[in-house]
């Protein structure tokens, strides 16, 4: 059987398309969180960051600024040279995510928050300004610290039912509390970061002062030492150990055992009430 001239032909490679490549399927790597992807963002002059369809509001102090975001299907965070600075609940969908890494977005690393088997947050921690209260604000919630912590900045490790107050530089431990937080508030607090090792109480013994009263007695972490009514009115330092209230009155050292283990929490004698003089 002959062939057509047409077909005998030697074909022009010149005309001939090359195949398309088919590029192949972007993985999703689980890191920490469910396909979790990590991608940079600079701060518009609006303040305004827009994502998948979705804006995050940094404010135009911002702007300039490079975010990374650290995303998956359940949790944002945003967070600024390494510091988690807002977290919010997750719009984005697994393609959502694949189309992040095509434009340039990486496999996540660990969660800045990460959270337990149970899905609740592990141990973090905050640093707050302890105000004149003794108060510090976590979230929604105003929590008692202690009032001689006033003024004073501290850490704040949050477990799922206590708070731990401490010096941020000696990691000394200052209070506990109950933590009256919910899951969802521990993962919505500014600044949490992956907490580091409990803190741990001071071992030195504390020096308060106290005054005594008009019958010359004094009380420190709960207890009450009568110094006698010549003692009435003066200001006495006393050093509080474990196991031991050292006094220091004008007529010699006084060495009293402790009877409860009560912390001290006021360091410095009351001032004495005014009283008000008729006429």
């Amino acid at each position: 059987m002959k062939l057509p001239p047409r077909l005998t032909q030697p074909v022009d490679q010149t005309l001939v398309s090359p195949p398309v490549p088919i590029p192949a399927p972007v993985q999703v790597m689980a890191g920490a969180g469910a396909g979790a992807v990590e991608f940079d963002r600079v701060v518009p002059p609006s303040g305004n960051l827009q994502v998948a369809g979705k804006q995050f509001w940094l404010g135009p102090a911002r702007s300039g600024v490079r975010v990374t975001f650290w995303a998956d299907t359940d949790v944002i965070h945003l967070l600024i040279a390494g510091s988690r600075i807002k977290t919010i609940r997750s719009h984005l969908s697994v393609a959502d995510l694949a189309m992040l890494l095509r434009q340039g977005g990486r496999p996540a690393g660990p969660s800045p928050l990460p959270l337990d088997t149970a899905g609740r947050p592990g141990a973090v921690e905050v640093d707050r300004t302890v105000n004149r209260d003794g108060k510090v604000s976590l979230g929604q919630q105003v929590v008692l610290a202690a009032e001689i912590l006033a003024g004073r900045r501290v850490g704040v490790r949050i477990d799922p039912a206590t708070l731990a107050f401490f010096d941020p530089e000696t990691r000394q431990l200052l209070r506990t509390r109950p933590n009256p937080l919910t899951p969802q508030q521990i993962i919505g607090l500014r600044g949490a970061r992956p907490a580091g090792p409990p803190p741990q109480p001071s071992t030195e013994p504390v020096r308060v002062q106290r005054r005594a009263s008009n019958s010359g007695v004094v009380m420190v972490a709960w207890q009450k030492v009568a110094l006698g009514r010549v003692h009435a009115g003066k200001t006495v330092t006393i050093t509080v150990s474990d196991t031991e209230l050292a006094i220091e009155c004008d007529d010699g050292l006084r060495t009293i055992r402790r009877t409860n283990d009560h912390p001290v929490t006021r360091i410095k004698a009351h001032r004495p009430r005014k009283v008000a003089l008729d006429g």
